[in-house]
């Protein structure tokens, strides 16, 4: 088997461009120094955090569109997860400039000093802890601070480097920002948010692990044990395709709190996901050149409808069953 495949980057351990040159200009100096400190946060890595927390925050609502709350939330959320990136850009600076895939990012290329990096991403933990009391409730704010502190200590500094399991385990920090939307709503947490923090936990390996087979040679370099890295293509598919039934037989455990919208959008975006799923597995099996990075990318847009599914059935269903029974 042999993957045929260019490269490209996703939301799950990317890369943000940087500006391409130098320039000799004051504005040209400030301006990459700026997009360098961006670039630490992984942005392309946050949107679909922030997606995912939409949903749950009208799910938890019952149909009350409370923009004000939901833009106090997506920042705070913001700043809590641009603080783990940043940080563990820095925990990570030595292997990024072995693997080819993060050699661009701002400490592998010394763009900004490791110091200053650990500054900025504490301070962004701070406002982010700080944002979220003040705005929303005290619980949402203890929620990213624990987000922030298990991704950083316990995925970056201890898993990463040390078990195939990293991305199972350590990928629970992703699944976090669907409990502190719900916290952000109600000031308590409640079963539906689980099983949202479930369907990402779940989603969360078949997403990377796709990826990984693409950049396989990177994280060997990096003496990253990613599955890919230490099992053969059939093993590490067939868990792809293990955890793929996972995700979406969990999103229809969501279907009584939601509605018959997201009950119809599960089951067709899972159906597709599975499809693919199977298709990689089946390639593997046979032999023939597969394309793995196709599924990385694509259960961005699975997840992504399976949250616009949950927030169309949260607003817009709720609000018409709850005019026509008025």
């Amino acid at each position: 088997m042999r993957i045929v495949e260019r490269g490209g980057h996703g939301l799950a351990g990317g890369s943000a461009a940087t500006p391409a040159g130098g320039s000799d200009t004051l504005w040209g100096a400030v301006s990459g120094k700026v997009l360098a400190y961006v670039a630490l946060t992984k942005p392309r890595v946050i949107e679909l955090l922030l997606v995912a927390t939409i949903p749950a925050m009208l799910l938890a609502s019952r149909g009350t569109v409370d923009f004000p709350l939901i833009l106090s939330t997506l920042f705070g959320g913001w700043l809590g997860a641009a603080s783990a990136n940043t940080l563990n850009c820095v925990v990570d600076a030595d292997i990024d400039k072995v693997m080819k895939r993060t050699a661009r990012r701002p400490l592998a290329r010394m763009a900004v000093p490791t110091s200053h990096a650990l500054v900025f991403g504490l301070a962004l933990g701070i406002a982010s802890f700080v944002w979220l009391w003040w705005a929303t409730y005290p619980l949402a704010a203890i929620l990213i601070a624990l987000t922030i502190a298990f991704y950083v200590l316990v995925y970056t500094m201890v898993l990463k480097r040390r078990t195939w399991q990293n991305v199972i385990w350590g990928g629970a920090a992703g699944c976090m920002p669907v409990m502190v939307g719900w916290a952000a709503v109600t000031g308590s947490l409640s079963w539906e948010p689980v099983v949202l923090f479930l369907v990402i936990f779940f989603w969360t390996p078949p997403h990377t692990w796709a990826m990984a087979m693409r950049y396989k040679e990177d994280y060997k370099a990096a003496g990253v044990p990613m599955l890919p890295v230490i099992a053969s293509e059939e093993r590490v598919t067939k868990q792809i395709l293990v955890y793929t039934w996972l995700t979406v037989l969990t999103t229809l455990v969501l279907v009584p709190a939601a509605g018959v919208v997201y009950a119809a959008v599960a089951l067709v975006a899972g159906a597709w996901f599975l499809l693919m799923a199977h298709q990689l597995y089946a390639g593997v099996r046979r032999g023939e050149p597969v394309k793995p990075l196709r599924l990385f990318l694509q259960s961005n847009n699975y997840l992504a409808i399976v949250c616009l599914g949950l927030a169309i059935d949260s607003v817009f269903v709720t609000n018409t069953i709850g005019s026509y029974f008025g």
